[in-house]
């Protein structure tokens, strides 16, 4: 009774929420260039601010045309100023915190900076606005009945010239306050642990025994969890063992390639899956509608957002244009300025707009990883939904893969090389491999222009990988759990070598 009546109170208090939402989702251009001015004024008199004459920017037109577009390789001297001390060079009040960047294997990390303003009005607030959208399209919800099992990074927060860096997820952990850290599970030093391994076995034995309403983390590494969560328990699927569970919060890589297997592990016709998107540099899109596929673009957390079409995508020269301006359909580099003191800075990103009104969006990938090699503009969102194709034809489930370049030498034609880990393989990967080459010509004609006649690129080479190749490759990095990902497509074969040779 008294679990109810919380859950009731909380739902009421994040339902208040939505008002503003509306608010963005009314007047959306009218917001971010309140953003933009306010951001603009706050940081007038640090070192960055002096340096563009922030003080003289009364516009976008202004801001567009005095402040240069970055790479985080731009402004690292100035971060690294800032974590050995030094304050007000790009944001005017103390950052202490730098959420060090884990999404690729490289061995060089960014240390993202992460100000108080960035944690309490982006990322905090971006929490409870994915719970109050989800609880506004689901009136029955329990979530507080229960608590929420959170699979953050695998990396503690480590102190350096009185700053701290780690993971994001182990910065908000660190943060979060206390009412939320109750309502969580594991406790925050099982959270907070920096060996994967021990740490996966802490969270089962903390948590099969709670009452876990709801899942937030990383598909993949999730997935590992959940399967390690049934092999302790002897149970046959994850209701068994947590019979309230409802709703999965998820982000970071694309779920399509596991939706499949987190069908069988949570054999639940109502169960919810609902999709974030946020990074190291903010929290960007939330989705807000029951069974969708887009993102409602946040538009009131201290960032402006503007957009660079990847038709003309230059990285720094490139000429960039303002949510205004923007169409649905076309791939987009996004840029952001926040409340961290990121200015017109390159997340590397790549999303396009499947509505305006309001502004929603799907992520398409990244502009590094990608093949173009052969002039064939392979993206993410096309080999994700080859995939799915190939997958629904033969009856297969992937869980993880890696695509890199054959390059043409003397007789040797030019081609993409792809190592698939499978979940469930196909009966035969030639007509496996036929259906995956055959939906990249029907959803990328740059791709089939390619292909035609076998003239430039043959067929693809497909190499089924052991169970557990992927997983051992990140370990082998030191880079299990949390953020970490592994790196879909490349216009090099470091990637491909390696795995081989595994």
């Amino acid at each position: 009774m008294a679990f109810t009546f919380i859950n009731s109170i909380i739902s009421w208090f994040l339902k208040k929420r939505k008002h503003q939402v509306e608010l963005f989702l009314k007047y959306p251009i009218d917001v971010q260039n309140e953003v933009l001015l306010k951001l603009l004024s706050a940081a007038k008199n640090t070192e960055y601010g002096k340096l563009h004459n922030f003080s003289s920017l009364k516009s976008y037109t202004d801001f567009a045309n005095k402040v240069p577009i970055r790479k985080y390789e731009s402004i690292e001297p100035l971060i690294e100023r800032c974590r050995k001390g030094e304050q007000n060079i790009f944001w005017p009040t103390q950052i202490r915190w730098f959420a060090k960047s884990s999404g690729t294997t490289n061995a060089k990390s960014k240390f993202i900076p992460v100000s108080d303003e960035a944690i309490e009005n982006c990322h905090f607030k971006a929490g409870k606005d994915m719970l109050c959208l989800y609880i506004n399209n689901n009136e029955d919800a329990q979530l507080f009945t229960g608590k929420g099992l959170r699979l953050g990074g695998s990396s503690a927060v480590y102190e350096d010239n009185n700053s701290y860096f780690g993971d994001l997820s182990a910065i908000i952990i660190e943060n979060m306050p206390f009412w939320a850290d109750f309502s969580s599970a594991p406790k925050q030093e099982v959270a907070l642990m920096s060996e994967w391994e021990a740490k996966m076995e802490a969270i089962i034995d903390e948590t099969i025994h709670e009452n876990i309403t709801s899942l937030v983390g990383v598909p993949s590494w999730m997935l590992v969890l959940l399967n390690r969560v049934l092999e302790k328990t002897g149970k046959s699927n994850i209701l068994e063992v947590w019979p309230n569970l409802e709703v999965y919060f998820h982000g970071g890589v694309n779920f399509n390639p596991y939706r499949e297997q987190y069908k069988k592990l949570i054999p639940k016709e109502n169960f919810r899956y609902y999709e974030t998107y946020n990074a190291s540099e903010g929290f960007f899109g939330i989705q807000d509608k029951n069974n969708s596929d887009e993102l409602l673009l946040m538009l009131d957390y201290g960032i402006f957002y503007e957009f660079i079409p990847m038709s003309t995508y230059d990285g720094e020269n490139s000429k960039a244009i303002p949510l205004s301006e923007v169409k649905k359909e076309v791939n987009y580099a996004v840029i952001i300025t926040t409340n961290g003191g990121l200015w017109r800075y390159l997340i590397g990103d790549t999303i396009k707009f499947t509505s305006i009104d309001p502004f929603r969006i799907k992520v398409t990938g990244r502009t590094k990883h990608h093949i173009n090699v052969f002039g064939e503009e392979l993206i993410i969102e096309n080999a994700e939904e080859s995939l799915k194709a190939a997958c629904s034809k033969t009856d297969a489930n992937i869980k993880d893969y890696t695509v890199g370049p054959i390059f043409m030498n003397g007789n040797t034609q030019g081609g993409h090389e792809w190592i698939i880990e499978f979940e469930k393989a196909p009966d035969n990967l030639n007509f496996f491999t036929e259906m995956l080459d055959n939906h990249l010509k029907n959803c990328n004609s740059d791709y089939e222009a390619k292909r035609y006649n076998n003239l430039t690129l043959s067929m693809p080479t497909v190499h089924q990988a052991r169970n557990g190749l992927f997983y051992d490759w990140l370990k082998t990095k030191g880079k299990l759990g949390g953020q970490h990902k592994v790196p879909r497509l490349s216009n090099k074969r470091d990637f491909i070598e390696e795995l081989l040779k595994l």
